[in-house]
């Protein structure tokens, strides 16, 4: 069993100029000279941390992290104009330019393997191969399953504090109703779909190890703010046409791809891992038996570390 390499810090650090009043946080790490990779964070608008570092051998990659616009380091924090799926493809190709790599190794999870994979279709010259974890397809089922028609016949108590947040008589429109509230002028049900929401992500993402926040605990600017980028994308079908992920895949063939998938993830079900196997048969479909969402799974981490470990193996600098 493979376990996350040893802690590092970065080596260089900078803001990215993306011609608008958007900064990007971007940082590097590991070996200036190895097998560039590009760690894609989820969310939208979780950022990234520093184990994400650790995924990679040091001695070998040449880690790129960044923080997606509006999130983590990037400013200004929460920012939601000029922020759509586009402008974050944009940056990675400006990313990539500034550092002068000519391909690069995708690594992404949940909402940053769909990231990573619209990236790809556009720029597949640019790409080394794909590492894709518990896959999200951006599709409106898979909407439904978190929200709506799925996932709340599972942890219904929990599904019905998100669903609380909004009137009874709109709640055929449950994310739009919650747009609409974490854009409203009320802070207490502003702080309250702040709080449900990352709740509601917590239970189906953590599963029985996901323990309750402190409902005496404070809901901070930042998660307001967090929460509402997550919903901005959620409300705007995440900038993409339906099923575009699946129907974009054949210029994506001959890339080097593994796809991860928790067999208990219930955030992002395994259908949509198999679904994006189908589109990649050539890919490598590794499902984990007992894993969920989390990347912090012990199988989870076994099976990304051993994926990097691969890769590098067979394109060593």
């Amino acid at each position: 069993m493979k376990n996350l390499y040893p802690e590092i810090s970065p080596y260089r650090t900078f803001f990215l100029d993306t011609g608008s009043q958007h900064a990007v946080y971007v940082e590097l790490s590991g070996n200036g000279d190895g097998i560039p990779v590009v760690f894609l964070h989820g969310g939208p608008c979780s950022g990234t941390k520093p184990d994400h570092r650790r995924f990679f051998n040091p001695g070998l990659y040449q880690i790129i992290l960044f923080d997606q616009r509006g999130c983590g380091q990037s400013l200004p924090f929460g920012e939601l104009a000029y922020n759509t799926t586009q402008d974050l493809i944009d940056d990675m190709e400006r990313i990539r330019v500034r550092l002068g790599i000519k391909k690069w190794l995708v690594f992404g999870g949940s909402w940053g393997g769909a990231l990573g994979l619209l990236y790809a279709q556009q720029h597949q010259d640019k790409v080394l191969g794909l590492i894709i974890r518990g896959v999200f397809l951006a599709r409106q089922q898979d909407m439904e399953w978190f929200v709506t028609l799925g996932a709340n016949r599972i942890y219904p108590e929990q599904w019905q504090c998100l669903v609380d947040c909004v009137p009874k008589d709109a709640r055929n429109n449950l994310v739009g109703e919650l747009w609409n509230a974490i854009n409203g002028e009320n802070t207490a049900i502003k702080a309250k779909v702040a709080k449900e929401w990352q709740a509601w992500n917590g239970q189906l993402a953590m599963g029985k190890a996901y323990q309750p926040q402190n409902p005496n605990e404070p809901v901070s600017d930042a998660m307001i703010e967090q929460v509402r980028m997550e919903i901005h994308y959620a409300c705007h079908h995440y900038f993409i046409e339906e099923n575009q992920v699946i129907e974009n895949c054949g210029g994506l063939q001959n890339i080097p791809t593994t796809i991860i998938h928790g067999r208990y993830d219930l955030v992002c079900p395994m259908e949509a891992g198999l679904s994006l196997h189908h589109a990649l048969p050539r890919a490598e479909f590794i499902v984990l038996p007992n894993a969920g969402h989390v990347a912090q799974h012990e199988e989870m981490i076994d099976a990304l570390v051993s994926a990097t470990d691969r890769f590098a193996d067979l394109h060593a600098i």
